[in-house]
């Protein structure tokens, strides 16, 4: 089957901009020199030479950091407020500049631009995707979990000279926000990896959450491909609401999954069909919710490219961005999983399934809260019934909606570690329990 996609891929000579082009482009004013720009940042403290600076109001007003911005080298910077200096462009709203100036850099696109959205698996996934694609071609991808109306843009504005293909995740706070997402990214492809309860308290439950991610799909247009876990019902319905062609994968999707197998670490083996081509996959990542992570990256390497080969072989070392599902043995010879960076009832889920499927005495998970449920005692308690059904032992950490009394020293509590000892370190990003994971493992 050749590749759903069929335009020629055309490349813009540069994303370099001078200001007086960024200024004509949002309808703004530039006060200053006219400098040229290479990328954008909202961060004063990681602003790098060249960039321009988009200070944003929020706890604090981003205003008052122009003038780092500029002794870190930023090359320009928008502003609402007072001209300090430099090279100034002058905008009603900078978050809004932003979006529009990442719109507008956007239309001088004609390359691949994937969407990536989903409860589960969404970052990962993204990770994969772009391996998969970085095997035949130029890929910028969002960095850790830049999803958002700030990170997005500025992965668009970040891509370097020559890029041949985009890829983007696409987070949900509510209702509205992955389609403001997609006016600006205009994804060709759309990825949906799930639909659980993430943000439920946001949008009213789990069947708001999935009308939320279903803007997705509903961005695409006629000559898009939506792709779709065909293993979850409320994401397979989506497809129903696609103008796009759909291809879906998993256990029985089009990127159909089958003889998967984990090693002592939980990393999957499998063999995959698909209309491009078959073949046999071994992951470097652990869990088995990763095969079917990777067979959407390969369900879009199939699309843009006709073919798979070369995604299965690059899909073999891939990695995907820290504390998701990252495991090491720490020096006292335990297994460490550090998947601290966010967590659901369904991601836990995951997370518990690979912990039971390591080679192991004693399977220990230190939990921290889910953040942002709208019924957290039952989605909490939920989690403490997984773990014990799979014989895993459960330390809570700051939180006392599991049921159990929480510990002050998760260390202290887990005792001495040793060669027959996993140990899961999960909870969503507010619990800050990345500490303890890294304890773990210097210990």
């Amino acid at each position: 089957m050749r590749s759903l996609l069929t335009s020629t891929t055309v490349l813009f000579d540069t994303m370099r901009l001078l200001a007086s082009q960024v200024a004509e482009a949002i309808g703004a004013t530039l006060v200053g020199p006219d400098v040229e720009i290479d990328g954008a940042s909202f961060d004063s403290r990681t602003t790098s030479a060249g960039e321009l600076f988009v200070p944003l109001v929020a706890d604090r007003d981003g205003h008052e950091f122009i003038a780092d911005a500029l002794g870190r080298g930023a090359a320009a910077y928008f502003t609402s407020g007072p001209v300090i200096g430099g090279s100034a462009i002058v905008v009603d709203d900078t978050a809004m500049a932003l979006m529009a100036l990442a719109a507008w850099a956007r239309r001088r696109l004609n390359i691949p631009v994937v969407g990536v959205t989903g409860s589960v698996g969404k970052t990962s996934t993204k990770d994969l995707i772009a391996a998969a694609l970085a095997a035949t071609r130029t890929v910028t991808a969002n960095i850790r979990s830049f999803n958002n109306e700030q990170g997005l843009p500025v992965t668009i504005l970040g891509a370097p000279d020559g890029v041949e293909a985009l890829v983007v995740e696409m987070g949900m706070r509510g209702f509205g926000e992955i389609a403001r997402l997609c006016e600006v990214a205009l994804p060709t492809i759309g990825v949906v990896t799930s639909v659980g309860f993430s943000h439920t308290e946001l949008v009213g439950g789990i069947d708001g959450v999935a009308l939320a991610k279903r803007e997705l799909i509903e961005s695409l247009s006629e000559d898009g491909v939506a792709i779709l876990n065909g293993d979850d019902e409320r994401v397979v319905a989506m497809g129903r609401h696609a103008r796009a062609s759909v291809v879906t994968y998993g256990l029985g999707g089009d990127v159909r999954i089958t003889e998967i197998e984990l090693d002592d670490l939980a990393r999957p083996a499998f063999h995959v069909d698909s209309p491009w081509g078959s073949g046999d996959l071994q992951l470097a990542v652990s869990g088995a919710h990763m095969a079917a992570n990777a067979a959407a990256a390969i369900a879009v390497a199939g699309v843009v490219e006709g073919r798979i080969d070369a995604a299965l072989a690059a899909l073999t070392s891939a990695t995907v961005s820290g504390m998701r599902m990252e495991v090491a043995r720490a020096s006292s010879g335990a297994v460490i999983i550090n998947d601290a960076y966010n967590a659901n009832p369904d991601s836990m889920r995951a997370a518990l399934e690979a912990l039971s499927k390591i080679r192991a005495e004693r399977r220990i998970a230190v939990l921290g809260v889910m953040a942002e449920l709208d019924d957290p005692a039952a989605g909490h308690q939920r989690v403490l019934h997984d773990a014990i059904e799979r014989g895993i032992e459960v330390i809570a950490v700051g939180t006392d909606l599991y049921g159990i009394r929480p510990v002050g020293d998760p260390i202290a509590a887990l005792g001495a570690l040793g060669e027959g000892d996993a140990v899961l370190v999960k909870a969503s990003r507010v619990g800050g329990l990345e500490r303890v994971a890294m304890t773990l493992l210097e210990s």
